[in-house]
């Protein structure tokens, strides 16, 4: 059945990707940008322009995850002119690459705004109406990083992942009886595909980045070096957008509950795995099993 679905940060990457492969699977799709009509207003040309190339439901809506109104101004585009959501895929996210100590405590805050309170803002506005329909699905994109194996230099972004991540388990169960269900969707290091690395921030004390610097110089050349050399050469950004597709085209109660996209492998899936089997054994010791599945 077609759904109407609500993606953040679609302007690029991930978000662009999926939005694209759902309005071409039958999906009505909002594509959620922040100024539309400003820096981000040639994302929305591409995506009018593939509507219509490819007869797609594909529309841009303004989605700025940091504002609020914003926010609540998106869900309300969605409902007025649907009448209803289906589909909330948490995509949006922010990249920065430094020394932890060289980031401020304001840096660091405006990064978990970004990753994990804009989230929050989100299933806030739109949360209530899949909870008043009984019906829903909510899809986080995470980060292998929560779990795998992690180089430095990416400490902050590294932890905003694995609190978004954390909050998506919490959510999980907390939705399952209104009949919402939730799949969160693990990608690993791409090098190529996304504007992730081109757009990171920067540390803003660079005295204490040039103290880093005499003992670890060049590290994020090397870095990338050795991650474009373990990537195989057949990673494609793209799986990550049909395993989001997957996912919203599976029917409900049958979905996963976490999905891998990891072609170099850094061992998320091994650790996920253990976590989330002590997770279900845990509830069925205190009799809240039925919170593993949404109630229908």
């Amino acid at each position: 059945m077609p759904k109407t679905i609500l993606i953040s940060g679609a302007s690029s990457g991930f978000g662009a990707l999926a939005a694209r492969l759902l309005a071409d699977a039958g999906h009505t799709v909002y594509a959620g940008m922040r100024d539309v009509a400003g820096r981000n207003a040639p994302a929305a040309a591409d995506a009018a322009a593939y509507r219509k190339e490819h007869d797609a439901d594909l529309r841009s809506v303004e989605l700025d995850v940091l504002d609020e109104q914003s926010v609540g101004r998106a869900v309300h585009t969605v409902l007025d002119e649907q009448g209803h959501l289906d589909v909330l895929v948490h995509n949006a996210g922010h990249m920065v690459v430094g020394p932890a100590e060289a980031f401020t405590p304001e840096q660091l805050a405006q990064l978990y705004d970004t990753n994990v309170l804009g989230t929050q803002r989100l299933n806030r506005a739109a949360l209530p109406h899949m909870r008043e329909r009984g019906d829903g699905l909510v899809v986080w994109v995470s980060s292998s990083s929560s779990r795998g194996g992690t180089p430095p230099y990416l400490a902050p972004y590294f932890a905003a992942k694995a609190a978004m991540d954390s909050l998506a388990v919490s959510y999980a169960l907390e939705l399952s009886r209104f009949g919402i269900e939730t799949s969160i969707i693990v990608p690993g290091s791409f090098t190529q595909g996304t504007n992730h690395y081109a757009h990171s921030g920067q540390p803003a004390d660079s005295h204490t980045v040039a103290a880093y610097e005499t003992r670890y110089g060049g590290l994020m050349d090397q870095l990338a070096l050795k991650m474009a050399e373990i990537e195989p050469p057949t990673a494609d950004v793209t799986e990550v957008a049909r395993a989001i597709v997957a996912v919203v085209d599976t029917e409900k109660g049958q979905r996963p509950y976490r999905v891998h996209i990891d072609p170099s492998d850094d061992g998320a899936a091994v650790v996920f795995a253990v976590g989330d089997r002590v997770r279900a054994e845990f509830l069925r010791r205190v009799g809240l099993d039925d919170l593993l599945q949404p109630a229908h």
